[in-house]
């Protein structure tokens, strides 16, 4: 058995590799806004920075308007399940593997994801994921999108795990490193497979005020040791 009971991971850039998909499906939504080009320029400046928050706060912040923001996650969602149906998004090499291996060790899998639910239901069907983990969230399911704890700990809460020093939080995002240091995880891990430098994922604690030391691998083919 091991020390953890529940590992929440994130999807694009840590589980799933998408081929730059999300910055493509932020561009077209912002770009259906019709801002001018600074202000264009500035959001997806924006929503770089913001990666692996929830995508309708993000939409919130750059347009100041809800409607607006609604109708910018729309186009976000419509663009990104086109790219999944076309088969641009497969699964980070060792992710499976890390699924089958956390289920015999005693270790529920949530995968939680700053995309809404439909867009994230629609990425787990298309690689066949569901029988392979136990709970999928969203910040629509938790209450707060990361940097905040709340789907770590609603992950924790709906599989049963221990405490949370058997929480494990994985993301290749200075918000996923945040969130899990949030949380008070008993391992916080930056993989270096999405867009985010070393130096980014390490300065979070500094950053932020918060205590802990993030664990920075190169990708999830490498959790599973850490988990022991």
């Amino acid at each position: 058995m091991s020390r953890f009971s529940v590992i929440c991971l994130d999807l694009a850039g840590t589980t799933i590799r998408d081929d730059n998909t999300v910055m493509e499906a932020f561009a077209s939504a912002i770009a259906s806004r019709n801002l001018p080009v600074r202000e264009f320029h500035d959001a997806m400046a924006y929503a770089r920075a913001t990666m692996g928050r929830s995508k309708i706060e993000v939409f919130r912040h750059i347009l100041g308007d809800e409607d607006a923001a609604r109708a910018a996650n729309a186009v976000f969602e419509k663009h990104y399940a086109g790219a999944v149906a076309g088969g641009e998004v497969s699964p980070m090499p060792g992710a499976v593997e890390l699924f089958a291996a956390c289920r015999p060790a005693g270790i529920k899998v949530c995968l939680s994801t700053g995309f809404a639910p439909v867009t994230r239901d629609a990425i787990v069907d298309a690689l066949g994921w569901r029988p392979l983990v136990d709970l999928l969230l969203s910040p629509a399911d938790a209450g707060r999108g990361r940097p905040w704890p709340d789907m770590p700990l609603t992950a924790l809460l709906r599989l049963g795990g221990d405490s949370v020093a058997s929480l494990a939080v994985v993301g290749d995002t200075p918000a996923d490193v945040e969130c899990g240091l949030r949380a008070g995880a008993g391992l916080v891990a930056g993989v270096l497979s999405g867009d985010s430098a070393r130096a980014d994922l390490e300065a979070v604690a500094a950053a932020t005020g918060l205590p802990g030391t993030p664990l920075i691998l190169n990708s999830v083919a490498d959790l599973l040791p850490h988990l022991g």
